[in-house]
This record gives C-alpha cells, structure tokens and sequence, in this order.
C-alpha cells in the first residue's frame, strides 16, 4: 500500500455550492413573470414579494430600477394613497433587468 492514498468519509462535509447572489430588482422581475394580475401595487409587492424585497425601501429602490428599464411603466391608482404599475410583458425566457 502506498501512504499518498486519500480515503473518503461519510462525515466530511460536502463543498458548498454557493448561489450567485441576485440584485433585489432582478429578484422582484423573476418574481412579476409569475404574476398573473396585469397591475401590481406596492401593498401586493410587500406582501406576496421575494422575502428579502418586503422592507419597504427595497421594494421602493426595486421598483424604481424596474421603471427606469421599462419592465414597469405607473398606473394612475383607483385610490389617491395607492401606488399601482402595469407590468410589462415580453416574450423573453429569462428577462433581466439589464435588458
């Protein structure tokens, strides 16, 4: 037998595979592909939103960046303290927020 042998155990732990970190505007338009209402508020962003986005600064910072590349374009609201946006749809497969 040689000494250079490495052996394998159960309990070593494996490697991490570590996900790529997503930006919180790129986190909210996966999420939007998914929702099925043409308009969305901030209200429904906080509550039915990515986990990490539902603070209402990110959600704000998120939207912002979503408009500025025209994945959100504003809606005038049916109440006058309500933030509404209809949500653009493309036929891409995997938008980003770069596009």
């Amino acid at each position: 037998m040689s000494s250079n042998e490495t052996y394998l155990f159960a309990d070593e732990p494996e490697p991490e595979n570590k996900q790529p970190h997503k930006e919180p505007a790129q986190l909210l338009l996966d999420w939007l592909q998914r929702w099925r209402k043409p308009t969305v508020s901030a209200r429904e962003i906080r509550i039915y939103g990515p986990c990490s986005i539902r603070d209402r600064e990110s959600t704000i910072n998120s939207i912002e960046v979503l408009v500025r590349h025209g994945w959100l374009v504003p809606s005038k609201p049916s109440r006058h303290d309500r933030r509404v946006w209809q949500v653009v749809r493309r036929p891409i497969v995997h938008p980003t927020v770069a596009t």
